[in-house]
């Protein structure tokens, strides 16, 4: 009876170790016998960003921005209320993207509080509400305080000095402000918009006269303002509302004091646009449509 006892130890000690290699679920390496292969790792896959109807970026992103501080002349802040390229040598936004329909218009005053924007990477400089003063140039906004009126959250968040250019006063004050008004007038009438808008060029002329830039040479003065205006009846499935015969307005305007008031005078193709600037403007609507409406100049 003992030596069966040991036999049968022995038999099931055999098992054990024949199950060693199940246990470990791997095969052993032709190179080194002795150890496991390792599986290969596949890295993960970053999804691309996509954004939902009615947000700044839904019909593209111009210029590619990213949120990387490397990239330093292209560099992307999403404020929620709009989105912005900014250059970190220029001192300025690239452009700035922004929807607006009938519920952003409200009764929330306008705040008036200008500030350096804290999100920007912490070694930049930062303008900030005295970079402006005595250079004879409005900090002109980009994305109007008057399009984000729905609270006052979405109307200080438009006094952000990323969202500032040095813009002559009878620039801002006149011909860019009666275009702002003409587009909430669409607003108003039942249109829901997409804007971009943004400086190009270097050197304007403001109340003191010509300057390239202002602030100790940390902010660039743009030589010219432009703006393009995707209208659509307000309305869902924006994206597959989009065709051949819709409205886009674009406009480029000289940023000096001696413009006109009449916005109608500077309005040019989407096309001239991207041939100036670079950027690629609603690139996310089908190409076939896009070469259509970026090739007409407005005439309403």
């Amino acid at each position: 009876m003992k030596n069966f006892l040991l036999l049968w130890l022995m038999a099931g000690t055999l098992m054990l170790v024949g199950c060693k290699k199940d246990a470990l679920d791997t095969e052993p390496d032709p190179t080194n016998p002795t150890g496991p292969i390792t599986p290969p790792v596949t890295p993960p896959v970053t999804p691309p960003v996509t954004y939902n109807e009615n947000e700044s970026l839904y019909l593209g992103n111009p210029s590619n921005a990213v949120n990387n501080e490397n990239n330093f002349s292209n560099y992307l802040l999403d404020e929620g209320y709009y989105a912005l390229s900014y250059h970190r040598d220029r001192g300025i936004a690239n452009w700035v993207s922004w929807h607006v329909q009938q519920s952003d218009i409200g009764a929330a005053p306008r705040q008036d509080d200008f500030r350096a924007n804290p999100r920007l990477p912490a070694s930049w400089y930062k303008p900030d509400n005295f970079s402006y003063s005595g250079f004879g140039f409005d900090r002109g906004h980009i994305c109007p305080s008057s399009d984000r009126t729905s609270t006052i959250q979405a109307n200080s968040s438009t006094f952000l000095m990323t969202n500032m250019i040095p813009q002559a006063p009878v620039n801002n004050q006149v011909v860019w402000a009666n275009l702002e008004s003409y587009c909430r007038t669409l607003v108003d009438q039942g249109n829901e918009l997409y804007i971009i808008a943004g400086g190009t060029g270097e050197g304007g002329t403001g109340n003191n006269g010509f300057a390239s830039t202002i602030d100790n040479g940390r902010i660039t003065v743009p030589s010219h303002v432009w703006k393009t205006i995707l209208v659509l009846p307000q309305g869902t499935g924006d994206s597959s509302r989009i065709d051949e015969r819709t409205r886009v307005i674009s406009v480029l305007i000289p940023n000096e004091n001696t413009v006109t008031n009449n916005w109608r005078t500077y309005r040019v193709s989407v096309n001239d646009l991207e041939t100036l600037t670079g950027y690629d403007f609603f690139s996310k609507v089908p190409q076939v449509i896009q070469n259509v409406i970026e090739a007409v100049v407005d005439n309403l």
